[in-house]
């Protein structure tokens, strides 16, 4: 999959994320530095998440990241 977004792509800001977990906001971008959860930036440098594996690690199935 390309680093840009499909237009279908639904994304989430870590805000959304940060309410969907139960967690501060904060945690989330920890996260993805962590590389637990991967984000995409926007042209203003802010991290928006992909729903479909937000919603994948919410309900406990791996990451299933591409190499």
């Amino acid at each position: 999959m390309s680093a840009h977004a499909t237009e279908s792509e639904t994304l989430l800001t870590p805000s959304e994320v940060a309410t969907l977990f139960r967690v501060d906001p904060k945690t989330v971008t920890r996260w993805a530095k962590a590389g637990k959860l991967s984000s995409i930036r926007t042209l203003g440098g802010h991290r928006r998440y992909r729903e479909a594996e937000v919603r994948d690690l919410l309900n406990g199935v791996p990451n299933q990241r591409e190499a």
